[in-house]
């Protein structure tokens, strides 16, 4: 039995050297990046036996996004295209200070994924799972998109697999009213709910702070779980009546991208590993911190590294 399948997009990231515009710059690095995947690729440096679920051109882009998850120990499901059918998604991140701030600029239409339908997918790896988590980037994408997300959330349901959702609310994809309709005729298939407090409040309509945000969610949606991130004031959790909070275990900031996904990730695989609620809220900001200081969407962490954070032990490693 796998232990987590996700389902989403997964791009490439492309990266001018920090300080330098996309405008003048003679170099890109390049990278994978995607919610999904990168929610996979953390749960598998932490232990779990992970899987992702996409739909990429059978090409050297979409050959090698399945590449490097692989080599961070994910399986994929893949349904590939013709090259001349569709296209890889990409999207590219400038890096800027105050007053400027970091931009990102999406480059993913007509992206083999919008065209996706859950026969093209191995639905019996969502059904024999531990855990399925897809995020509310992956319905903006598309009405296929949308319809797929759906359905392989209803297919967990029926097996009995523990479903999560991320909101993860991008208004470069959509406005928070669609957002927010689209979202709601999910939450019926949703078990864990993963939402940052700005979005509760921004997309959601949601009024109060964490705590009465996720007591709100989960008396509304019949949530098993609620976790509400609330940036540099940690996260709150809500279980089986029960409320659970967790600071932030401060890190230098090189890459804050993928933070949220790290979260998430360590989150589900100390679930995974029979943690309990606090517990798993703690291996959730220390993948997240462990995160922020290396380059790139993917927490290329260890279960030791985010054991040392824990137990207070960060610093220099001789």
């Amino acid at each position: 039995m796998t232990d987590l399948v996700t389902f989403g997009e997964t791009m490439l990231r492309l990266s001018p050297p920090r300080g330098e515009r996309l405008e003048t710059t003679g170099d890109l690095a390049v990278q994978a990046g995607g919610a999904e995947s990168n929610v996979a690729v953390g749960a598998a440096r932490l232990g779990a036996d992970a899987r992702w679920l996409s739909k990429l051109p059978d090409s050297p882009l979409g050959r090698r996004i399945v590449n490097e998850l692989r080599s961070h120990g994910v399986r994929s499901g893949v349904a590939w295209t013709e090259p001349d059918e569709s296209r890889l998604g990409t999207y590219y991140l400038e890096h800027g200070g105050a007053p400027r701030g970091t931009n990102v600029i999406y480059d993913r239409t007509d992206a083999a994924i919008t065209t996706v339908s859950p026969d093209e997918l191995p639905t019996d790896a969502v059904e024999e799972a531990e855990w399925f988590h897809t995020t509310g980037i992956t319905p903006a994408l598309s009405a296929a998109a949308a319809e797929t997300t759906t359905a392989l959330l209803k297919t967990a349901g029926d097996a009995g697999t523990t479903r999560s959702f991320d909101l993860n609310y991008r208004s470069k994809l959509w406005d928070p009213q669609t957002a927010r309709a689209a979202y709601e005729d999910l939450f019926e298939h949703v078990d864990t709910l993963f939402v940052p407090r700005r979005d509760a409040r921004e997309v959601l309509d949601r009024e109060g702070d964490a705590v009465e945000i996720a007591h709100g969610l989960a008396t509304e949606f019949a949530f098993d779980t609620v976790v509400v991130t609330r940036g540099l004031e940690g996260a709150v959790a809500l279980h089986d009546g029960s409320m659970y909070e967790q600071d932030v275990f401060e890190a230098d900031t090189f890459d804050a991208i993928g933070t949220g996904d790290a979260f998430v990730a360590g989150f589900i695989a100390e679930r995974l590993r029979g943690g309990d609620l606090p517990a798993a809220l703690q291996w959730g900001s220390a993948t997240a911190a462990l995160k922020r200081t290396t380059d790139g969407d993917l927490a290329v962490t260890t279960r030791a590294e985010v054991q040392s954070v824990i137990d207070g032990e960060g610093g220099i490693n001789r």
